[in-house]
């Protein structure tokens, strides 16, 4: 691509090709009614949706090369991914198995288990809390005799994984099995993204490599690139809250009609458009290496915020209707509450930017 036809931050021809793949996809496989019937099930994950979406359009190697078996792509187009999954809170280890654990096995030069993630034929999660921010000390489990003792807990998506990345004491970050170790489901607020303790007594692993460089690639990674899962979120919220008033009537007018509706959807929509230029900058400073720190400290000291705020709004703006089970607007509020602590709150990330730009606290 030239310079002239560089998209810079707008979408390209190539990533709005493959968000229309992906959208009829989910809009096929992943409808609402779906969602919350697996939510109620002891099977949360679609695995079946996985397959379709790892295998068959080859998003579970998006980002690893094309030796490997991979797509060759980058995190502009993994971004586009994110989007259309948040949009429809898809049930799927996508973030965690084919952005986390894949950029943790890219640092440590792990082709054997790349080639395998690539295919879908595994499900990798770094075993790593999903609050852990990118740069924070985090705990790890012990070597012992060549063997893995220690407990670690939120570890989201561990139910669906086939191979553990644990980082442990000699500095190390190890595969393990899943099949190896005790996986326990914890209590999630997020019935779509689930979260486990994993417990680990006297289990071998596999070294790949030194797990500081890997796990802190792999967090700053998922940190700008769930950006783009909170903007497909708040996106699809919008746009269903703007549909719903429409249609609903109230004194014989469309309740969107009133004014003091329209100046909550327009200070929503200002948020939206925010968010998805901080989002599309952390992705595009993922792919260039360019202030990367930096853009994606600011995308989640804002994304989270957002997300959160325009889930409330859509409860509260559907009214009596978006307190039922039924609808799928709950869903949507605690994947938002939920990402706004995972990989660092908005908090500790604007504690990194003022580190990064100079402007530590007195």
């Amino acid at each position: 691509m030239s310079a002239q036809s560089e998209p810079g931050l707008l979408y390209s021809e190539e990533e709005e090709a493959l968000r229309a793949a992906v959208r009829d996809l989910l809009t096929d496989h992943c409808d609402p009614a779906g969602v919350i019937a697996r939510t109620e099930s002891a099977a949360p994950h679609d695995l079946s949706l996985w397959k379709a979406l790892g295998a068959s359009m080859g998003l579970a190697g998006l980002l690893i090369p094309e030796e490997l078996g991979g797509q060759g792509a980058g995190p502009r187009e993994a971004a586009v991914v994110l989007e259309e999954l948040g949009r429809a809170i898809t049930p799927v280890p996508y973030l965690t198995s084919a952005v986390v654990a894949t950029e943790a096995l890219l640092a440590c030069g792990a082709d054997d288990l790349l080639t395998e993630v690539a295919s879908a034929r595994t499900v990798a999660v770094l075993a790593v809390g999903l609050h852990a921010a990118p740069g924070r000390d985090l705990p790890r489990v012990r070597l012992e005799d060549g063997l893995l003792r220690g407990e670690l807990t939120g570890i989201a998506d561990a139910a669906a994984a086939d191979v553990l990345l644990v980082p442990a004491d000699d500095g190390g970050l190890h595969a393990v099995r899943t099949a190896d170790a005790a996986v326990t489901p914890q209590v999630s607020l997020d019935l779509t993204r689930p979260v486990a303790r994993v417990s680990l007594d006297g289990v071998s692993g596999h070294r790949l490599g030194d797990a500081g460089p890997a796990v802190r690639r792999a967090l700053r990674t998922g940190a700008g690139l769930l950006a783009s899962e909170q903007l497909g979120l708040a996106d699809w919220l919008l746009t269903e809250t703007v549909r719903y008033l429409k249609e609903r009537r109230q004194f014989n007018r469309q309740v969107g009609g009133f004014q003091a509706l329209k100046h909550r959807l327009a200070r929503l929509w200002l948020e939206v458009a925010g968010l998805r230029a901080a989002a599309r900058s952390a992705a595009d400073a993922l792919a260039t290496g360019q202030d990367t720190d930096v853009a994606v400290a600011v995308a989640q000291a804002y994304a989270g915020q957002v997300a959160v705020r325009v889930a409330e709004e859509a409860l509260q703006l559907h009214g009596g209707i978006g307190m039922t089970w039924e609808h799928p607007v709950h869903l949507y509020l605690k994947r938002a509450k939920a990402d706004s602590i995972a990989y660092g709150t908005a908090g500790a990330h604007r504690e990194a930017l003022a580190e990064l730009v100079g402007l530590r606290a007195p």
